[in-house]
């Protein structure tokens, strides 16, 4: 709901962000000299495996976002953003086709190699510039060919656009989302239809494109009904992949900087204006995502906290603090794993999975809780520093600072070893990014805030952050570095 103060108008804006582990309805206060977060509400995603295999209850998840917004009060706009590759199918009367497929089934397993048959693997990255991932959507696709739920399907939503539609009954399809299903053209910014063509992949499944920015429709009369609120209450398009919400929201302030966006995931990489379609990029596994205002996010999945996650879990959920302090006083690279590797995509045995890593590649096994997270922090600071000195040299745009954003800010331990793996500065914070990001799309569309360098300084000027500078000898970390490599 707008309000004045000295200054001008502030208006309250709603972000939905959803995250692989939970989801949270975010409430936003921006002004040209102001932005305030809160939290509305936060649930739960628990994905469900059935006897068909891992799904998304994207019903529960749907229920949130009511919640929430009945929560969050009067607001003068939605913004819905989430993770990326997945999908819902719609039939022709716009009901949804069974729950969809989490990311991290098994159905894609093999596929990569047939989807190469037909479209060999540089030819797929020199047309799309996205990395290799089992789950990118064009995989899953191909893998579902044969279903019966394909072949009925009239419409196929992204998580973010199918509960837009449930909200507003319009659909579409939000490009900087679209740009994970490697079936975008980074150049053209619009959809690869030789690469679709080639695979028998059918594009008027899709919605029509979006942009962060456009209208996305208002709240139906029945979701007014259920949440309270008074409309009309638009929805606006907003950068509807997390990430991409999340590096809106990296406060730099200058072009020389890299990010890396970190939660269950760790996106590492740079804000460039054009995609790097290089071999070596390929051989290098960087993504070309594309970010606000034509911009492209050129990054490295890395498997990110969730290796820490699952651990947590298994070992029965211990306090968080005391674990990170035990981890601190654990020598420092004594064993290192690979934590782009996908044999850590699964769930399940996290604890065990690592110190077999660690036994095969001849390091120290490491064997109490504390060893094994020191491992996974040694590990992830290690990433972080490949992808961000490779991705440097690849762009041929080097950097003099590291943002950190996203839930990883909370983790001390993990942003001092970062800037003492990369030899760089970190500036850690937001952590709430991706929910800022989401909010600043929807003020700038409401003329409240201006291009991408004024949103980023607002950030700067109103929201905590912290820094690290470099410690240690940078020559053990080469050799860690060393150790993964030569194996």
């Amino acid at each position: 709901m707008s309000t004045h103060t000295a200054s001008g108008a502030v208006k309250s804006y709603a972000a939905v962000d959803l995250g692989a582990s939970s989801g949270r309805v975010m409430v936003g206060r921006a002004g040209r000299d102001s932005l305030e977060l809160v939290e509305a509400h936060r649930f739960p995603n628990r994905p469900v495996r059935t006897p068909e295999g891992l799904r998304w209850d994207v019903l529960a998840l749907y229920a949130g976002v009511l919640d929430g917004l009945k929560a969050a009060g009067q607001v003068d706009s939605v913004g819905i953003d989430s993770w990326a590759v997945d999908y819902g199918l719609l039939d022709a009367d716009g009901a949804l086709l069974g729950n969809p497929t989490h990311y991290r089934d098994s159905r894609t397993e093999g596929v990569a190699e047939k989807v190469w048959a037909t479209v060999p693997a540089a030819e797929l990255y020199a047309a799309t510039g996205l990395q290799y991932a089992p789950f990118n959507t064009l995989y899953q696709l191909v893998a579902a060919r044969s279903s019966a739920q394909l072949a009925y399907a009239k419409r196929l939503l992204l998580i973010p656009d199918l509960l837009t539609y449930w909200l507003t009954g319009e659909q579409g399809t939000e490009l900087t989302n679209a740009s994970t299903t490697q079936l975008i053209d980074p150049r053209t910014r619009d959809w690869s239809y030789d690469v679709a063509e080639r695979l028998g992949v059918d594009l008027e499944l899709f919605a029509p494109l979006r942009r962060p920015g456009d209208p996305a429709g208002l709240l139906r009369a029945r979701v007014l009904e259920e949440t309270g609120l008074t409309g009309p209450v638009p929805v606006t398009t907003v950068g509807s992949h997390d990430t991409a919400s999340a590096v809106a929201a990296v406060p730099a302030t200058g072009e020389r900087f890299a990010y890396i966006c970190t939660g269950t995931w760790s996106l590492a990489g740079l804000e460039l204006d054009a995609p790097v379609l290089t071999e070596a990029s390929r051989a290098a596994n960087f993504t070309n995502e594309l970010g606000l205002d034509g911009t492209v996010r050129y990054l490295r999945n890395i498997m990110g906290l969730w290796l820490l996650q699952e651990c947590v879990r298994e070992w029965g959920d211990p306090d968080l603090g005391e674990l990170l302090r035990a981890a601190a006083t654990v020598p420092a690279l004594r064993s290192v794993v690979d934590a782009g590797d996908s044999a850590f995509l699964a769930p399940g045995r996290m604890p065990e999975r690592i110190a077999a890593a660690c036994r095969e590649s001849g390091q120290p096994v490491p064997e109490t809780p504390a060893e094994i997270t020191r491992c996974i922090l040694d590990s992830l600071a290690l990433a972080h520093r490949r992808a961000v000195t490779e991705a440097q040299a690849l762009a041929d745009h080097p950097v003099d600072v590291v943002h950190i954003v996203g839930g990883g800010t909370r983790n001390a331990l993990l942003c001092q070893l970062t800037a003492d793996a990369c030899g760089l500065p970190v500036v850690a914070g937001p952590t709430e990014a991706a929910a800022l990001g989401n909010v600043l799309v929807q003020a700038r569309t409401h003329g409240l805030v201006g291009d991408r360098a004024s949103m980023r300084r607002l950030l700067a000027r109103t929201q905590p952050l912290v820094r690290y500078e470099p410690q240690g000898d940078p020559a053990a970390w080469r050799a860690a570095e060393a150790r993964l490599t030569s194996r």
